[in-house]
């Protein structure tokens, strides 16, 4: 199992926000503290907006903010925001089964078991949990380009 690049920007960008939460942050620097292409930031700021993690102030002076406190953003509720889906295998997905063997399969509790495990692991931590040792981490994505207080 692995996430999408996505899941994985995504929680990059929320990292980043959560580490300034006293401004206003430009996707640019987003961009460049992670070496991520700025294409690839937009889409998920977008995403990340539409699903009412981050905030968006357009124009000049503008820039990204999250839209909820650390404490408050969940990692479960972001992968299941950004992620596809969590079919692990064929008979997860209903519709598009064509396993045989599926009603009579022992692989799919267990595996449904550690899906739920994993999820409910995820459920357990936030935004906050993660960030909690931020002056390693802004030390480890250099000092922001620009410094502009909301």
């Amino acid at each position: 199992m692995r996430f999408t690049y996505f899941t994985d920007y995504s929680f990059r960008v929320l990292i980043y926000l959560g580490l300034y939460p006293d401004r206003l942050v430009a996707i640019g620097e987003i961009s460049k503290a992670y070496g991520i292409s700025r294409n690839h930031v937009v889409k998920v700021v977008h995403h990340l907006v539409r699903h009412g993690f981050i905030a968006s102030t357009r124009g000049c002076g503008g820039g990204l903010r999250l839209a909820r406190t650390p404490r408050s953003i969940n990692l479960r509720d972001v992968v299941r925001a950004t992620e596809p889906g969590f079919d692990l295998v064929e008979c997860f997905n209903r519709s598009d089964n064509r396993c045989r063997i599926s009603p009579s399969c022992g692989l799919t509790p267990v595996l449904g078991e550690a899906l739920d495990a994993f999820n409910e692991v995820l459920g357990s931590y936030t935004l906050d949990d993660v960030i909690a040792r931020s002056n390693p981490l802004r030390r480890r994505l250099g000092r922001p380009a620009r410094q502009q207080t909301v």
